[in-house]
């Protein structure tokens, strides 16, 4: 999950047999490609997916992994767990020992799950400054009403955090269900803001992530994101 850089002759340094200051000479000669460009400075960065040729030797070659997960009910939001499924014994790639998750469900909430080799990106898309909008299908124990809308609005306060939630968008679909997007994502927070009105959720259903949806996925099933997806993140 690390997104560390380096210079490059410290990457040189670590991942040859040349030392830092040979790198000079190394670069005098043009003997090192960085994203198959000749590299020009020691001070030049190397960060985890930088392509590095030295005399026409790999010494990186990572590759970023973006994915999307239709998590069904009753898997764990982790890589590791003893007792339940988890959202990476789902997934089927040769890279999976690498990913991490990006937004985590509760064991029995579905829908949209990210996951990543990329930290970088994964920290940016969490960030709340980054405001990504996440959209839920929502099922209630009681009637929703048109109140709630004006409530979700203009945001609810949580005592324990001692703060208030969001402006957030509820669409009213059914007598017993709606769509609620936001754009935070504090603990339990659907489930907090309908226990506002006393109102029990009895199913929540992550529907997309920004512009990344579920399309083509049946539960259990992943898929890489494209490059649009990725592009309106």
């Amino acid at each position: 999950m690390t997104s560390r850089t380096q210079r490059l002759d410290r990457f040189i340094s670590q991942n040859s047999a040349y030392s830092l200051s040979d790198t000079h000479l190394l670069l005098a000669r043009k003997r090192i490609l960085l994203d198959g460009v000749v590299a020009c400075s020691i001070q030049q960065k190397v960060g985890r997916f930088t392509h590095v040729v030295l005399d026409d030797q790999c010494l990186q070659d990572n590759k970023p992994v973006y994915l999307v997960l239709n998590k069904p009910r009753g898997v764990v939001s982790a890589t590791k767990d003893p007792k339940h499924t988890t959202v990476l014994d789902l997934v089927e790639h040769p890279q999976k020992h690498e990913l991490h998750i990006v937004g985590r469900l509760d064991f029995n909430t579905t829908g949209v799950v990210l996951l990543t080799n990329d930290g970088v990106w994964s920290r940016k898309l969490s960030s709340p400054e980054s405001a990504v909008k996440k959209t839920y299908e929502v099922t209630l124990s009681g009637p929703v009403t048109d109140e709630y809308i004006a409530v979700f609005r203009e945001g609810i306060y949580f005592r324990y955090e001692n703060l208030t939630t969001r402006p957030a968008c509820l669409e009213i679909l059914s007598e017993y269900t709606a769509r609620l997007s936001l754009t935070e994502g504090r603990y339990h927070q659907v489930k907090r803001m309908f226990g506002f009105f006393q109102n029990e959720v009895l199913a929540l259903h992550r529907v997309s992530v920004g512009a990344i949806s579920l399309q083509g996925l049946e539960p259990g099933q992943s898929r890489p994101l494209t490059s649009a997806e990725l592009g309106l993140v």
